[in-house]
């Protein structure tokens, strides 16, 4: 009886991993909400936006360059 549920525990068992930016996310949150910071929203949720800032903006310099670059071999 033991073996089965040693088993079972063993087989179901599932780790919950957090990525550094969705632990901080969950601290800022918890922080504005027991309005120990006092913080713009738009800050609290900056773990969010922010990386999404960045990727957009090596797109557009990638775009940008590759744009600059083929102007000038038409040249």
């Amino acid at each position: 009886m033991t073996t089965m549920i040693t088993k079972y525990t063993m087989t179901n068992y599932k780790s919950i991993e957090m990525s550094p930016i969705g632990v901080l996310l969950i601290l800022f949150i918890v922080l504005k909400l027991t309005h120990t910071i006092n913080w713009s929203w738009w800050w609290v949720l900056s773990p969010l936006w922010i990386p999404v800032a960045i990727v957009v903006a090596i797109a557009v310099l990638t775009a940008l360059g590759i744009l600059i670059v083929g102007a000038f071999k038409r040249w």
